[in-house]
């Protein structure tokens, strides 16, 4: 099989100039098969601020309803999606800027409540099209997906951009040797996350478990490494989670068995 790389940027590092052009250096400068999925959240409440719609969060999970779907559709699959294409092709890559409603790559189910609230048009993968992305993979074109999904029901639906990733690894494991990177602004999982030099090389799932208990693993961190073992778990070879600006050295937390 042929190796495909999956990263996950998040949104400060896709928002802001300087971070975003290290990285586009960097990912252009990547060898093989590649996808790329970002996030945005910090643009979408500024916009949101700036319309006078309130962003509401309940554990880190976006309130999405009707007039914050709007405003995380122009953010998400337009300014900041439109931005990291457009870069890419200024570095030669073949890039193609994708939400899950093109080619219905990734279909979901709104999400229902959940302890009693109401996520409004909030997105659980349902299903990815992983024949299509591989078509296009293999036609040297290279995916640029904005976090959000599609429903035939009920249309476009904001979803968590770790998940998407996630979701898309597992799919194109069928079809390449899928290496899965979250990269955000740490150096991977920190011991201390104060120090950004007590990185956790390789975690375990009992490793995990132990972090959890202690305290050591908290927060975001704990849904993005579900993530990271459901993915090994489905097929996908390798997750590492990293920096972005060490991206291409292929440093960080290494999640395996």
């Amino acid at each position: 099989m042929e190796k495909l790389t999956v990263i996950k940027v998040g949104g400060k590092v896709v928002e802001e100039q300087a971070s975003l052009e290290r990285l586009l250096d960097d990912f252009a400068g990547m060898e093989g098969r590649k996808l790329l999925v970002h996030g945005g959240g910090r643009s979408a409440t500024r916009l949101a601020t700036l319309l006078g719609i309130e962003s509401r969060m309940v554990d880190g999970r976006r309130i999405t309803d009707a007039e914050t779907l709007k405003v995380v559709t122009m953010v998400y699959a337009g300014l900041v999606n439109k931005n990291v294409v457009a870069g890419l092709q200024k570095r030669g890559v073949n890039a193609l800027g994708l939400c899950g409603a093109d080619l219905a790559s990734v279909v979901s189910d709104k999400r229902p409540l959940k302890n009693g609230i109401d996520y409004g048009f909030v997105g659980d993968v349902k299903k990815v099209n992983g024949a299509e992305l591989a078509k296009l993979i293999n036609g040297d074109v290279v995916p640029v997906m904005a976090p959000l999904s599609f429903s035939f029901t009920d249309g476009l639906l904001n979803t968590n951009a770790d998940t998407m990733a996630g979701e898309i690894a597992k799919a194109m494991s069928g079809f390449f040797d899928t290496t899965l990177t979250f990269c955000f602004e740490k150096r991977g999982v920190l011991r201390d996350e104060d120090d950004d030099d007590s990185v956790i090389e390789s975690i375990t799932p009992s490793l995990f478990e132990e972090y959890k208990q202690s305290g050591v693993i908290r927060g975001g961190m704990i849904p993005k490494l579900e993530n990271a073992f459901a993915a090994i778990n489905a097929g996908v070879k390798k997750v590492v989670i990293c920096n972005a600006a060490e991206v291409a050295l292929n440093r960080g937390t290494v999640v395996g068995g």
